[in-house]
């Protein structure tokens, strides 16, 4: 069956053709590790780990990579502001490197929570200076870079494609917001590929470079990696839609012009925005929902993926309480349904079954439309046509492309509670189904502090262990 994706440089669905035939080689854009990632970032995660888990259903060998951008992403995209981890580090007193080491492991717990398969290489930008450096001077000496007081920045008006991944094009780029040095920069799109320190700086993250000490601007490093780790051109580059207006096109501009390939990139791939009450989601537009947040609610993490599958990976999705209750009934319910599958023993309709398969990967072969595959998912299921074999088979088959896992095995029975925490766990079951989740959270820490009892919760409900 042919894949179908949509690709954002051509602004239509496709056809993929992997450069190299039965293998596929995905860069997708990783965070920036100052602080939590909150749920809208979990999207961009989950999206790609269907696109490979779907390129893998499909047949092909696929190599992935994740970079941690740790230095170098300045509080505005457009090169402008400080540096968000030289900030977070002089607001919380930790080392910069401190703070990165944490947050990147929290992140790397979320995503394995959300059951997104870790990439065959996680890649730091602090760990490739040489080669960002390396680059800078192949651009430099192709003409593409001038130097400011602040630093290289690489010259726009050299490359004749800029900004072609914008619908908008790159008049809009030209009218962004006024940026600093505004002056000194030949073009308003002008971005920075080494950014000087300055007399008096006091930064934890420097190194010397030829054009004086400093540190790489945050677009060099996805260039400079990728091209290490997957050569160049390499086939899919997957990231936000927040990336699409300046930091993408910025890796297309220095990459063209570096390794003189074109295009650098096959399939540029985005998920959409997750939309919540006054707006997206954003770490600086104030305190936004964390995975762990949910699960503090009673919210397993993969409700939260079930939710996010309901949407198709392009499309806004809107976040609610009703809608993630809503999924995490349903989640709660195919689980339990699965269970119950696995205990049968009826066989029939094998021929059904295979046409539900074909539907499911019709679905997902078409730009990964996980709400279609969903559907197919629940009417197979539902089906009186099929066996409680053939089901299993089914969903086992669909769950190694959706990653819902699906085919857990029971939980084992509740051991012994003293009757005291008995009691409190009885009123937390109760506070939690009445979304009462302040009081179930206080229940929880009175567990916790006053009879060594660990609380989870799950879709099969509560379960606890000993401290």
């Amino acid at each position: 069956m042919t894949l179908r994706f949509y690709n954002a440089l051509t602004r239509s669905k496709q056809p993929f053709e992997p450069l190299e035939p039965g293998r596929v080689r995905i860069y997708s854009c990783g965070p920036t590790v100052y602080s939590h990632q909150h749920l809208g970032n979990m999207r961009a995660y989950v999206f790609a780990d269907v696109l490979v888990r779907t390129l893998r259903d499909a047949g092909f060998a696929v190599r992935q990579v994740i970079n941690i951008t740790d230095v170098g992403h300045l509080t505005s995209d457009a090169d402008t502001g400080d540096d968000k981890m030289e900030r977070a580090a002089q607001r919380t007193g930790q080392s910069v490197w401190d703070i990165a080491e944490h947050f990147t492991k929290l992140f790397q717990i979320d995503i394995e929570r959300l059951n997104v398969g870790a990439p065959e290489i996680w890649c730091r930008a602090t760990d490739h200076i040489a080669e960002q450096i390396a680059l800078i001077q192949a651009l430099e000496k192709g003409g593409f870079t001038y130097a400011i007081s602040d630093g290289v920045y690489f010259d726009t008006s050299r490359a004749p494609h800029y900004g072609e991944l914008r619908p908008e094009g790159l008049e809009a780029q030209r009218s962004q917001e006024r940026i600093e040095h505004a002056g000194e920069k030949r073009n308003p799109a002008d971005f920075a590929l080494w950014k000087l320190s300055g007399e008096g700086a006091n930064r934890q993250m420097e190194w010397p470079s030829p054009w004086g000490t400093g540190f790489p601007g945050w677009h060099i490093e996805c260039s400079a990696m990728s091209a290490k780790y997957l050569g160049v051109p390499f086939d899919i580059h997957t990231g936000g839609v927040d990336h699409i207006p300046v930091h993408h096109p910025n890796e297309i501009a220095q990459s063209e012009a570096g390794f003189g390939v074109r295009p650098c990139v096959r399939y540029w791939m985005h998920n959409g925005w997750l939309m919540f009450t006054g707006g997206k989601m954003s770490k600086s537009s104030g305190p936004v929902l964390k995975l762990e947040d949910l699960v503090q609610r009673g919210v397993e993490p993969l409700a939260f993926r079930y939710f996010l599958l309901g949407g198709q990976y392009r499309q806004e999705l809107h976040f609610s309480e009703e809608a993630l209750e809503g999924a995490r009934n349903a989640y709660q319910r195919l689980v339990r349904r699965a269970t119950e599958l696995r205990a049968g023993s009826s066989s029939r309709g094998t021929a059904l079954a295979d046409e539900f398969r074909a539907r499911f990967r019709a679905a997902l072969a078409d730009d990964l439309n996980t709400p279609q595959g969903l559907a197919v998912l629940w009417e197979a299921v539902r089906s009186e046509e099929l066996g409680d074999v053939e089901k299993t088979a089914l969903l086992a088959d669909f769950d190694r492309v959706l990653g819902l896992d699906l085919g857990r095995p029971q939980a084992s029975a509740e051991p012994e509670l003293p009757e005291g925490a008995a009691v409190l766990l009885r009123e937390r079951e109760a506070a939690r189904k009445a979304k009462d989740f302040a009081r179930s959270d206080a229940l929880r820490a009175e567990l916790r502090d006053s009879w060594g009892i660990l609380v989870e919760d799950s879709p099969r409900g509560q379960s606890w262990r000993r401290a």
